[in-house]
């Protein structure tokens, strides 16, 4: 564990410094290739869950150094290191003597001596030091406190609940593939295979205890896919029929895309302006048995890839902070900053504007965000509206039981029910003329 505790560490420092976390984790994979599955597994299990809980931790942990750690990395792994204490039942004795093991690895001058002091002092003081209020709203909430003051403005009802969603595990949702199968069908092999699942919406089945997907009856031969149930209305919400053209306008990593294809028989074209997450879309099509035309394109430059020939559905899953997403990707709360909304606003405009181009009159449009900050959802549609009298706002058939505000924000929650999803955003155009 010594050795999955010092990654960790390094994962976590170059996260801080600016990296996401899954390049960070990709390049410890290349660099310790002789790490099996499981310590991989477990490598990753906390990264994700110290960076979900980084507030609590780092104001725990910095008290206790009697002098400032000369090396991030050192109090990095005092952050994993604790947070195994709080949130696994190794025990503890493993978790600091593998703690100073892993400090020796780090060849950080003098630092076993301070991993071993700070572990054992926080364990002979644990009831007190946990029951210590928070001293700061980032220590209280585990976000960056631009990030909760703008929850707090735009949500003033619900911006505790909506931190606290993005803060939690998220469950493992799959998407049945109608195509080649059905959900109870799906459900019940689950249930001989000794894996407790329960459906979830039209085509989502939560496996209640995650693992690897592989792992899971059917992945390999397309029979299901990852995908969260707030995501999973994207294609419904379209509204795409057998023989339709159909543009998938930032198609990565194609969860959307094969819904779609799952869902209609139509003439797809799937575009990503990054080659290599066009790969996971390739993968995806061929996984689950589906066709459809890729093309590597800025969807905006429509000089660079549109033949003028107009698009039935156009589905416009944008870039943004991710921000409805957090509790998939923490690594997000600690990277990005306050100038970061209105960046994504500005592309989000500029691809709305250019792709309503290619929507056949009586066409839909529906524009979508994985974020919950204003700035990227209802502003820029109220703003489009306001310029394109041809187009109408349709209403949305939303599925009872789901936290949203109004008819276009679905909010990120962890209930034990329908109600587990995580943030998107949704709006659906019509062209008049049709």
């Amino acid at each position: 564990m010594k050795t999955v505790q010092a990654i960790a560490a390094q994962v976590i420092t170059r996260v801080l410094t600016g990296r996401t976390l899954d390049s960070s984790l990709g390049q410890a994979w290349s660099r310790a290739s002789d790490l099996d599955a499981q310590a991989k597994a477990l490598t990753q299990e906390l990264c994700y869950g110290t960076l979900r809980h980084l507030g609590p931790l780092r104001a725990l942990v910095r008290p206790l150094l009697t002098r400032p750690a000369t090396d991030p990395q050192l109090e990095a792994l005092l952050w994993v290191a604790v947070y195994q204490l709080q949130h696994s039942s190794l025990a503890a004795h493993a978790v600091v003597s593998n703690a100073v093991d892993a400090a020796a690895l780090l060849r950080v001058t003098s630092a076993k001596g301070l991993v071993n002091a700070v572990l054992r002092y926080y364990l002979r003081n644990r009831a007190t030091l946990d029951a210590q209020p928070p001293a700061t709203e980032e220590a209280r909430y585990s976000h960056a406190q631009w990030w909760i003051d703008l929850v707090r403005k735009e949500y003033p009802e619900r911006w505790g609940d909506i931190l606290q969603a993005g803060n939690s595990r998220p469950p493992l949702t799959l998407r049945v593939n109608r195509r080649k199968c059905l959900r109870d069908g799906e459900l019940r092999a689950f249930a001989l295979a000794g894996i407790a699942c329960r459906g979830i919406g039209t085509d989502g089945i939560v496996v209640e205890d995650p693992r690897n997907v592989l792992a899971l009856p059917g992945f390999a031969e397309g029979r299901v896919s990852v995908q969260d149930y707030g995501a999973q209305l994207a294609a419904p919400f379209l509204g795409a029929a057998d023989g339709m053209r159909v543009l998938d306008a930032c198609a990565a990593p194609g969860g959307k895309t094969t819904h779609i294809l799952e869902s209609a028989r139509c003439d797809m074209t799937a575009l990503d302006r990054d080659n290599r997450r066009l790969g996971k879309i390739w993968e995806n099509l061929a996984r689950l048995g589906l066709s459809a035309h890729t093309l590597m394109a800025d969807a905006a430059n429509l000089d660079s890839w549109w033949d003028g020939k107009h698009f039935d559905r156009v589905l416009v899953d944008v870039p943004c902070t991710a921000s409805g997403v957090i509790r998939r990707h923490p690594d997000g709360k600690w990277l990005r900053r306050a100038g970061d909304v209105a960046q994504f606003a500005q592309q989000q405009r500029r691809l709305l504007e250019a792709l309503w181009s290619v929507v056949t009159p009586g066409g839909r449009l529906l524009y979508t965000t994985c974020s919950v900050f204003t700035e990227e959802n209802e502003a820029p549609v109220k703003s489009f509206l306001g310029r394109h009298h041809d187009a109408i706002r349709c209403a949305l058939p939303w599925p009872d039981g789901l936290q949203r505000m109004g008819d276009g924000q679905l909010l990120p929650a962890g209930g034990p029910g329908e109600d587990n999803h995580d943030g998107f955003f949704y709006a659906l155009l019509e062209k008049r003329g049709g």
